[in-house]
């Protein structure tokens, strides 16, 4: 087992997880209930992915589940955490990676959700489409301030370890209606990179490590599905709401959901 501890970004509390190899699914474990990690149990979508089951509950998700995702873990992981959100950590999930690496090989990839026509759907002004063809990701931001403006990332499984190492981020100009709503109450710069309009708070680990970091929120909520997905994926603005529904339309098109 693996342990890691840290400061949760939005309830601001420290929570210690392990990392457990066991057979089955990947789930995560609150007090005595277990918490499938899989799209049937996405709960909230809100600046995170937040899973629950049986009145337990688990938010931020997304950075682990992507870490597992590079290293080829699609099942065989149990997730004991000791609060209802799981660490900022330095903002990306390379640390998650560095913790998963020490859990060893991964089990066998099961085989492929195969996409044999294309899928596509739309949230508010995000949009994203799945076209049969071989594993890869495309994504694209745009936002109206001078240091982001409109960022575009592509990829294979080859290069998704690029994007471990991208930061959240967010707007000094948010800061205040989200501290009003009770969130971002653990975002300071050991974690989070603050746009604001005369740029970051801090320097980038690369020109484009806004819209990785989206990718890469890609990654980890795509991960719900359990398998690979075998099918050319490509994302305007999107939003954790705009990857589940985009990976519970491939489900609906392979009819596994």
């Amino acid at each position: 087992m693996v342990r890691v501890a840290g400061r949760a970004v939005h309830s601001g509390l420290t929570c210690s997880v392990t990392l457990h190899r066991v057979g089955g699914p990947t789930r995560f474990r609150r007090g005595y209930v277990e918490v499938p990690a899989d799209l049937a149990h996405v709960i909230g979508a809100e600046r995170a992915t937040s899973l629950g089951a049986d009145g337990a509950k688990v938010h931020m998700v997304e950075h682990l589940l992507a870490a597992l995702r590079v290293a080829g873990f699609f099942a065989g992981v149990l997730v004991e955490a000791s609060a209802d959100e799981l660490p900022i950590l330095d903002g990306s999930a390379a640390p998650w990676a560095a913790a998963v690496a020490e859990l060893g090989e991964p089990p066998p990839a099961p085989a492929p959700l195969v996409m044999t026509a294309p899928v596509s759907v739309s949230v508010g002004g995000a949009r994203g489409r799945v076209m049969p063809g071989r594993e890869s990701l495309a994504y694209e931001i745009e936002f109206a301030h001078p240091a982001i403006g409109v960022q575009a990332w592509a990829g294979g499984p080859g290069a998704y370890g690029e994007l471990l190492e991208a930061r959240t981020f967010g707007f000094l100009s948010d800061r205040e209606a989200l501290l009003a709503r009770g969130l971002a109450l653990g975002a300071d710069e050991e974690h989070v990179i603050v746009f604001a309009m005369d740029g970051p708070s801090r320097p980038l680990r690369h020109a484009q490590e806004p819209v990785r970091h989206k990718a890469l929120d890609a990654l980890g909520d795509l991960a719900l599905l359990g398998r690979p997905l075998e099918g050319a994926v490509s994302i305007h603005r999107g939003s954790h709401a705009l990857h589940h529904e985009l990976a519970r339309a491939a489900l609906r098109h392979a009819g596994a959901e």
